[in-house]
């Protein structure tokens, strides 16, 4: 074996090393019972984050739409606001977690112990009003902007430790088959927080009873992702986490240094299209989260799916996608991911023609196909991390570092795609307005059904044409992309 090889071998079970006895006792007593403790102490923020990301990515549109009244005009301000917070603060977090002499930073493990608590408490602020609000008012927006910043910063913070984790924990493309089936697990069971917050408050309409719910979740959450910051930890832990090109005395990079690692991410033709294709996934996975219950309501009558019928029918499309991956891992070992995620952008372009010719009173139907592209587009967006593992490998080998820039590689991937999770609700809301949103969310209850028919068929083309056109995009990104045979490879490395 190789100098380079070797030095990659460096072990990565978190019970060897100075962590102590009793942990390495905890570690084997895991391992006796067949449970993979880097695995196990990995998904733990998949649980932790999953709860809160579930509910706040599902609730937060509707809440501040309906229930807090806010403008359009301020929501697109703090829209656009948080569209280049999100952008900057992937970036950012990516190199100074790389590169940053400071343990709670360069340390993944203790990146996620310390920012945690802060994440569960930035996952509050949206849901409790500063004061009662009347229609447009101003302090309404102020909150939105507060709670999207807030909440993204340590969601960023933490998950891109996590996600730097995925790439530096094991390079062998089975090892990373078990993180990912870990990891679905994990996110199977935090995904479930959508169906039970609705079940227990009905679906938002006990409003106390939803900010009970969210209190238990945050908690439960911090306490998932303490875990994973003292358990876990980096193959590449042992050189501090920090990039070879730092300098001698833990100098931190120039700019120059910044952009040139940087430029040589962005040259790789793989990672590309990888953004490209990337950048319209996050779209529809805010697409679906966000109005798929706005859309529920007004598109299939109560008295086809009853309050607790649609409950179900969220959990499921939040649960689902976590099954859907769990059960398609003998899949991914023979036909790998490439395959898996092209087949799903074609089934969208057929799913969404085939509800579009058979219109929009068919509800169960509708219910099925509403349902069924939260899993698909889900599901889809659960595998990202093994391609953009091997674009870290691919980057690592072509230009012969000492340790990978998973951060960074992971930062900059977010820092295209993370705005289209604001350009989502912005253009949707747009459109809805448009067709009456805005008047009918004023009239409440007391508007007339028959005026409802432009915005109910502007829904329905929604519905039906954002899926088709999406994912006939992607599909035209994604067919070059050239890393398609990892999982037929053997290990890239000797790991003992």
């Amino acid at each position: 074996m190789s100098t380079r090889a070797r030095a990659r071998a460096a072990p990565g079970n978190p019970a060897q090393g100075s962590h102590g006895g009793g942990r390495a006792a905890g570690m084997r007593l895991l391992a006796r019972l067949g449970v993979h403790p880097g695995a196990l102490a990995y998904s733990m923020t998949t649980l932790g984050a999953g709860m809160m990301n579930s509910i706040f990515s599902f609730y937060y549109v509707k809440l501040f739409l309906d229930k807090f009244q806010i403008s359009e005009s301020a929501f697109h301000q703090a829209q656009v606001i948080y569209m280049v917070w999100n952008a900057v603060n992937d970036p950012l977090f990516g190199y100074v977690q790389d590169n940053s002499g400071v343990p709670c930073c360069s340390r993944r493990r203790l990146a996620v112990l310390y920012g945690a608590p802060f994440y569960a408490l930035a996952f509050l602020l949206a849901w409790f009003p500063w004061r009662p609000y009347a229609a447009g008012d101003w302090l309404s927006g102020v909150h939105l902007i507060v709670a999207l910043c807030a909440f993204d910063g340590m969601l960023t913070f933490v998950l891109l430790a996590q996600c730097a984790l995925f790439a530096e924990i094991s390079v062998q493309h089975e090892s990373r088959l078990k993180l990912i089936k870990y990891n679905q697990v994990a996110s199977l069971l935090g995904s479930s927080s959508v169906l039970f917050c609705g079940l227990m408050s009905g679906n938002m309409d006990n409003f106390p009873a939803f900010q009970a719910f969210t209190v238990a979740a945050a908690a439960l959450a911090c306490g998932c992702m303490l875990y994973t910051g003292l358990h876990s930890e980096s193959r590449y832990a042992g050189r501090g986490g920090q990039a070879e090109e730092q300098p001698p005395g833990g100098a931190a990079l120039s700019l120059a240094s910044v952009c040139s690692l940087t430029w040589q991410i962005l040259n790789q033709r793989d990672f590309q299209l990888f953004v490209t294709m990337n950048f319209f996934q996050v779209f529809m996975v805010a697409f679906c989260n966000n109005f798929a219950m706005i859309f529920a309501e007004h598109l299939i009558p109560r008295e086809v799916l009853p309050s607790l019928a649609k409950s179900i029918m969220y959990g499921v499309g939040f649960i689902c996608p976590q099954v859907l991956v769990l059960g398609c891992q003998r899949l991914l070992r023979t036909l790998g991911y490439y395959r898996l995620v092209l087949f799903t952008f074609y089934l969208e372009v057929g799913a969404g023609a085939v509800m579009l010719l058979l219109g929009s009173q068919h509800y169960y139907v509708l219910a099925l196909f509403l349902t069924g592209n939260m899993v698909l587009v889900q599901a889809a967006f659960s595998l990202f991390n093994l391609p953009l593992a091997d674009i870290i490998d691919a980057d690592f080998n072509k230009h012969k570092r000492s340790s990978p820039l998973s951060s960074m590689v992971f930062g900059t991937n977010a820092f295209f795609t993370k705005p289209a999770q604001s350009l989502a609700p912005m253009v949707v809301v747009t459109i809805l307005n448009q067709f009456g949103y805005k008047e009918l969310k004023e009239a409440g209850a007391a508007v007339d059904p028959s005026s409802l028919q432009a915005l109910h068929g502007a829904m329905f083309y929604l519905v039906c044409l954002v899926p088709m056109f999406v994912a006939a995009l992607q599909i035209a990104a994604w067919t070059p992309f050239s890393i398609r045979e990892s999982h037929t490879l053997d290990a890239k490395y000797l790991e003992t």
